[in-house]
This record gives structure tokens, sequence and C-alpha cells, in this order.
């Protein structure tokens, strides 16, 4: 029997072990179209394009940042990581690392000095924050907006931003409040002209070239950006709804957009490891086919190491909110985007500085926590853990005995994924979405595995989740990817498994959920009933 190998950063020397990454490598460039248009106008009131987010061509990253990879002492705290350039900075300079004193706010003494015409002017910025995160009224929305930041107007309309040189040479916008500017441009009340100059317009924020895309149709579009220097070794990717197809709320969100931001997941990750198995793209230029995409799936399944893979990240942070106190409340920039990216198979491993290798080992994946689970319970029970999951699922009663009330913790499902409630919520409102075996009983693991049926099932599932949980009122969800490794090794154990966790008003995460003790105020059963009856609508 194999040993098995703890992932700590504690060796039996007695030194920490760590990793660096030194990535160096070349993207694909998929996109079909080029948009060009101005974002603004320089201090000298030249025009600022967004050139830079169209590239010609496959983009070279020769040297991108160094990351560490540090896994934690307890290998159940997972992993920590460090861009080497943002920490070379903060070593530089440390009395940086801090966080500035909350400022004095009087409101009477704003009233006592100011009139009502230019009371926005004067309100302090906790204030305004509260009014950009709280307001419905476009006219309040527009008005911080221009307090924010530096607008250009066209006959009266929002055209662009003012851009100035740094200290660098780069032009960046003139925002006067980053944190208003953020809780403004993603206000859903925000007129879009003003959204779209802000922040959703091709180079709006920052020099991310476009690499992807799936094309404008009647329904949808979407960007590909490739965000070259990540904490992800390799570069990561976001797909974002385009300038003309704004979505800001799950209830605009329609199956279309759902196919096309998961298209570009799945194109991605396909590209990248056929050019890792050295496999002929179908094309580039242009978006894939499923054809296409069917044929390099099954390529590269049949060229697939058979262990030491590497994994797939996904993630999704829909909704954004701003405390008055500038405590961030969530992560995301714009409200429907999905990031996803490789993680590499191994990390060179070192015990002091950045030169002296001293091995490897296993890059974090949140997959292999699951695969780690599978082993030891069949080890300790003799029994495969899915399995019993799934009928565990299917018999499930409720815990108070209660046969009057619904049993069920399913909220939709059809012969290629389930989506339900897990019995022991670590959100709330946890949803959980799993692929199913088929009848000669494969098991998709990762999206490698995915045939597009299961891919279109999954897709319908993901969003069945987030309809569910906004019918509820969800605002903020998290919705994360636990996937197998990606080898040809024929383990059907491991499903592919998506956990969708919202984050509530009461429920922001303290000692309690520190210590992985996470607190519910419903049954579960009742939950999923809840969400069945959202979708019913």
């Amino acid at each position: 029997m194999t040993m098995k190998k703890l992932r700590t950063c504690i060796t039996p020397e007695g030194r920490f072990r760590y990793g660096i990454h030194k990535p160096s490598y070349t993207v694909a460039n998929l996109r079909q179209d080029t948009r060009p248009a101005i974002l603004g106008l320089s201090t000298d009131n030249e025009e600022v394009g967004n050139e830079r987010n169209f590239p010609q061509g496959n983009i070279p990253v020769p040297e991108a940042d160094w990351i560490f990879e540090i896994p934690n002492p307890f290998p159940f705290r997972g992993t920590t990581y460090i861009d080497k350039e943002w920490a070379d900075a903060s070593a530089i300079n440390p009395d940086k690392i801090g966080l500035p004193p909350a400022p004095q706010v009087s409101l009477s003494t704003t009233l006592k000095k100011t009139d009502a015409h230019s009371l926005f002017e004067q309100l302090p910025d906790p204030l305004l924050l509260a009014l950009a995160t709280c307001s419905t009224d476009p006219a309040d929305l527009i008005r911080l907006a221009e307090l924010s930041c530096d607008i250009i107007k066209e006959n009266e309309q929002p055209a662009g931003l003012r851009y100035l040189k740094d200290d660098t040479g780069r032009l960046m916008p003139v925002i006067r409040n980053h944190p208003l500017f953020e809780a403004v441009a993603n206000s859903p009340y925000l007129p879009d002209d003003y959204k779209i100059i802000m922040v959703i317009r091709p180079g709006a924020q920052g020099r991310s070239e476009i690499v992807g895309e799936w094309p404008k149709d009647e329904n949808t579009h979407v960007f590909e950006y490739l965000r070259q220097n990540s904490y992800i070794p390799g570069g990561h990717y976001a797909a974002n709804m385009a300038d003309d197809a704004i979505r800001y709320s799950i209830e605009a969100l329609g199956p279309g957009d759902i196919k096309g931001l998961r298209h570009l997941y799945y194109q991605r990750t396909l590209v990248r490891l056929a050019e890792k198995l050295q496999l002929p793209l179908p094309a580039t230029g242009r978006v894939l086919r499923e054809d296409e995409l069917e044929s390099l799936r099954l390529g590269i399944i049949a060229a697939l190491p058979e262990e030491n893979g590497a994994a797939t990240l996904w993630g999704w942070n829909f909704g954004f909110d701003f405390a008055p106190t500038q405590y961030r409340l969530h992560a995301s920039h714009q409200q429907i985007h999905q990031q996803y990216a490789l993680v590499p198979e191994e990390v060179t491993a070192y015990n002091e500085g950045t030169e002296q290798a001293v091995g490897q080992f296993a890059s974090y994946s949140c997959g292999d926590l699951v695969a780690d689970l599978i082993n030891d319970y069949e080890e300790i029970n003799g029994s495969d853990f899915f399995s019993d999951y799934r009928t565990a699922l299917a018999a499930n009663r409720r815990m108070d005995g209660r046969d009057d009330l619904p049993s069920g913790l399913t909220v939709w499902s059809d012969s290629r994924v389930m989506l339900f409630v897990p019995k022991a919520q670590t959100s709330q409102w946890e949803l959980q979405l799993m692929t199913l075996p088929t009848e000669n009983g494969n098991l998709a693991g990762n999206i490698v595995e995915c045939d597009p049926q299961v891919r279109r099932s999954l897709d319908t599932g993901i969003l069945m989740a987030q309809r569910a949980l906004a019918g509820l009122g969800a605002k903020m969800v998290t919705s994360i990817e636990y996937a197998k490794r990606l080898t040809s090794a024929s383990d059907t154990r491991q499903p592919l498994l998506y956990a969708l966790l919202p984050r509530l008003p009461e429920s922001p995460g303290a000692f309690s959920e520190a210590q992985l003790r996470f607190i519910n105020g419903h049954y579960p059963e009742d939950f999923a009933a809840a969400c069945r009856k959202q979708l019913a609508r």
C-alpha cells in the first residue's frame, strides 16, 4: 500500500517547506474580432484607446510573477499563496502594511455648513458609501459617480474617463475615491452608459488582453480576459459579460449567457491541455465549435498521463457590497463573471531562499481533499463513499421525525447531474451540484471527462441553483468547483462537484466558522423545499 503523503509545510528535519512557481508561458489567442473603442481623454486631451486589450496573434508571457505556495502546517487549513512582486514591495516599506484609521464623522456638523444643493459634495465618505450601495435612485448614483472620478461628457452624455500618467508613465483613469467608484459602478441602478465607461468597456479595468470571445448573437456576448500575473501560476482567465450584454442580476441572466460563460471555460481548459500534450488545435482566432471541442476532448483523454495530472480551478463571485466602514463584503468587480485556470501538477520545493531547490510536491487543488476522503472512507469502511452518499440522499429522512413535511434534499436533477441541499450546510443556504454515474458506471470527475450532454446539464444546474438562491433574496454567492485530477487513470469514484455558498446579512463568518463550525437555523429539507418552490415559479 502506498504511504499517504501529508500535505504540510513542516518536514521531519524541522524545516519549513514551500514551493515557488516561476512561470513562463504562451497564450493561444482565440478571439475572433477586434472592437477598438475610446476609453476617454488624457489631461492633454489626447484620445486614450483600448488597442492593448486586442493583441494580434498568440501572447507570450516570458516572465510572469513568481508565486510562493505554502502548505498550511495543518492540512485541513489549506494553502497560502504569496505574489513575490507584491510581497517585495511590502518588504521595502513595511510601514505600508496597515489600515487607515476611521475618519471622524458628524452628519450634524455637515448639515450646519452646507445647503441641500451641495450636500452630496460635503457628505463624509462613510455616508457616501452607504448611499452608493443602498440607493435605488439613478439620479443619486449619477451624482456619486461624478464625485468618484473624472467623467468626460459629450452632449451631456457620459463618453469616457479622464486619464493621467502615473509615476511609471502609464495612463491611469483619474479616480478620486476608489471605494466610492467601485460601489457606484457595481450598483444595478446606475444607468448603463455610466457602467460602461467606468468598468465594462474593454480596457476600462486595465490592460488585460481579450484572448477569447463568445461572439455576439441575439441573446448574449461574452469576452475572455487574460490575467497574466495571477496567484495561479501560468495565469488565469475571466469570462466577463460584454458591454452590449450587461448583466447585473441573476434574473437578467439567461441560458445563452451561461452557455457562453461556460463554453469559454471548457474551451480554454481543453486548448491549454492540448498545447501541454502537444496536440494540434482545431483553430485559433475564433471560437471553437462544439464538435471541435469534442474531438479535442477525446484526443486529450487518450493522451493524458496516468497520474499526478494538472487540475482545473473554476469560481464565480456573484454580487458586490461595501460596508460604510470600507470593509469589502465580496470580491466581484463585475456582477456576472467567472474565473478559471489550470493548476499545475507540481511545484518546486525550497527550504530557504529562492535558488536551491530540494525537490517537488503536488500543487494544491481542493479536489484532492475529496479524493483523500474517498480513499480513507474505502480503507475504513470497505465501501465507496459517493455510492453510499447517493443512497443516503435518495433515502433521506427528516431529523425532526415529521412525515407531514417534505423530506427530499434534491432541488433539481436530470439523468446526468443532481442539484441538492447538503445535509450539513456550511453556508445557511448552501447548494451543491454533482455529476451522476451513467448506466455503464462511468462518472465524470472533471470537465475533460464531461461529454457535451453532461456539460449542458452542468450549465443548466448552475443556472437553476443561482435562480433558486436569487429568488430567495441572495445577493452575494460564491461558487467553487471540486474536480478530480486530469489523468487517464480509470478511477470512477469521484464525481465533479460544485458548491454554491451564499453570504447572508447576519452570517458574515466569525469564530465558529473559523473553527469549521457552521450554524444554521433551518432543516436542510425545508431549504430544499423553498428552492424547489422558487424554481417552480
